[in-house]
């Protein structure tokens, strides 16, 4: 019996000593990258939050002068005229049956591939004809800025990795657009509505929106937009179109 009580109690083996070790190293590691990341997600609201003050300013500042210059145009007995637009949304209100080769072309290059699908596109001389090749299979106006905002919020998926990614957050657009300066949901917007220099890279990231059928459905797909149907440019009223639909 005295000699069982003298036997030593065996040490802990070295392998599991040097796991815990390991363990522990990994366990700090970790803990310090994770308070870095807090400490930069904190940085990064805080400019998010800035930048969204900026742009309602710049919003309500355009908003004024146009107001302003129409009324000095209306008291000086003139008319004011906007600026050309320099953005439009396209929707695709037709099918597949009857369409030719080159407005089948027209149709893919503006990424409209499905009935109902939107894209935003820039304005200029070469996309004007081609929404002109396109039209009796497409709907197009000037969106606003509440559209432009509703369609990203409620209905914008991001190509990621040639995925379709819902943008449930701002982490998603920094990885993939942070090199042009957008890293947050309201810079998307942003950039889309004005037009800004990173559109393209922009527009491109922006999966084409898979919108519903409008709500009271279509009047007549087959008919020009001022003679009473629904194709062509209709201007200013795609966002009643859009209401509809999103």
């Amino acid at each position: 019996m005295a000699g069982e009580a003298e036997k030593k109690v065996p040490s802990v083996p070295e392998s599991l000593l040097k796991k815990r070790k390991r363990h522990a190293v990994i366990k700090a590691k970790r803990i310090k990258a994770q308070h870095a990341e807090k400490k930069a997600r904190r940085v990064t609201r805080k400019l998010i939050l800035k930048r969204a003050e900026c742009y309602h300013k710049e919003y309500r500042e355009l908003y004024r002068r146009e107001v302003r210059l129409s009324r000095m145009a209306r008291k000086a007995g003139n008319f004011y005229v906007p600026a050309e637009p320099k953005l439009a949304f396209v929707v695709r209100i037709r099918g597949i049956n009857g369409v030719s080769p080159k407005v089948r072309k027209v149709l893919q290059l503006l990424r409209l591939r499905q009935i109902f699908n939107g894209v935003f596109v820039k304005l200029n001389k070469a996309s004007i004809n081609m929404l002109r090749i396109a039209e009796p299979y497409i709907a197009w106006g000037y969106p606003n800025l509440k559209s432009v905002r509703e369609l990203i919020y409620k209905r914008g998926y991001g190509k990621i990795n040639k995925q379709r990614i819902p943008l449930t957050d701002n982490s998603l657009i920094e990885k993939s657009l942070g090199r042009s300066g957008i890293i947050c949901i309201e810079d998307l917007i942003h950039e889309i509505y004005t037009v800004g220099k990173n559109f393209k890279a922009a527009n491109n990231f922006l999966w084409p929106f898979k919108l519903s059928s409008p709500r009271g459905g279509m009047n007549k797909k087959t008919t020009h937009f001022v003679e009473g149907g629904d194709a062509g440019n209709r201007e200013d009223q795609i966002n009643r179109l859009i209401r509809k639909m999103n």
